[in-house]
């Protein structure tokens, strides 16, 4: 069965409870970026998915309670005449976080295996191949103290028209909808298998596909950020507790210390940090 088939689209969310989750995962993440900066950890997000799945409202709720000198967003649209002069992959490789930095990319290196496959802007042969080079590509950013996280975000085709139709006809959301976004809609079906081969050949253990049910954008939203703080709390050398701060795990942290790959001061800058947040959120009750 396609991955995509296995994909519950019925999840849900209720306001109350995705304000209430919302609040808090946001708090975690913040928490987790102020302890990305100091330890000078690099955090790369993906965001791929169908036209009006809502990946845009899931990066604004990612970042909205984020300190904004960390972390820049790109809205990858097609390459410059420079960019077309390079491989596919240079001006992906110039975008890369800095110490300390999370890069989110809206879209990214998978129109190779997308929107090039399937509108045929890539040779067979070039998007072929490009499974295997992408995987090599993400092998070397994880192994370089990258934390790397990809999201798809899936829709029904019904949906989708549904908030075709809602962009439509809503002054606020029309500049949303363009004409290649119904183009795309007619070759639904290519974009699906080209979709499903990508996720079956491009999910390994250092940077797993994370497929999210997008039909209904609370859950999306609350999902996406959940995946975030997991996937932080495994990569850094803490834990959060209750209270959304961070504790350390000591064992984790000597380990890395020990091999070179934590500065120690680094270390106790976060702690004092979460020290005075902590004093902070007493004083508020």
């Amino acid at each position: 069965m396609a991955i995509l088939d296995t994909i519950d689209l019925d999840l849900s969310l209720s306001k109350s409870s995705y304000h209430e989750q919302l609040k808090d995962l946001q708090f975690r993440v913040l928490r987790l970026q102020r302890a990305v900066f100091q330890l000078g950890h690099r955090v790369i997000c993906v965001f791929e998915g169908w036209d009006a799945s809502g990946k845009g409202g899931a990066i604004k709720r990612l970042t909205e309670a984020l300190d904004p000198r960390g972390f820049i967003v790109h809205a990858v649209g097609a390459p410059s005449e420079e960019e077309r002069e390079h491989n596919y992959l240079w001006r992906f490789w110039t975008n890369m976080p800095r110490n300390g930095q999370m890069v989110i990319f809206d879209r990214s290196w998978y129109g190779r295996v997308l929107v090039e496959r399937v509108e045929g802007f890539a040779t067979d042969q070039e998007w072929q191949q490009a499974y295997e080079e992408i995987n090599a590509f993400e092998r070397i950013l994880n192994n370089d103290r990258t934390t790397l996280l990809k999201f798809f975000v899936h829709i029904s085709k019904d949906e989708q028209l549904e908030r075709f139709k809602d962009r439509e006809n809503d002054p606020y959301k029309t500049w949303k909808l363009t004409p290649d976004d119904w183009r795309n809609r007619e070759k639904w079906d290519a974009y699906y298998a080209a979709t499903n081969d990508m996720l079956e050949r491009t999910s390994t253990p250092n940077a797993p596909w994370h497929v999210i049910a997008g039909n209904n954008k609370r859950w999306a939203r609350v999902a996406v950020l959940r995946t975030v703080v997991e996937a932080l709390e495994n990569d850094l050398p803490f834990t959060i507790d209750k209270y959304g701060l961070l504790k350390l795990d000591e064992d984790r942290a000597t380990a890395r210390v020990t091999a070179g790959q934590l500065d120690q001061a680094a270390v106790n800058a976060v702690l004092d940090e979460q020290k005075k947040v902590r004093k902070l959120l007493m004083k508020q009750g």
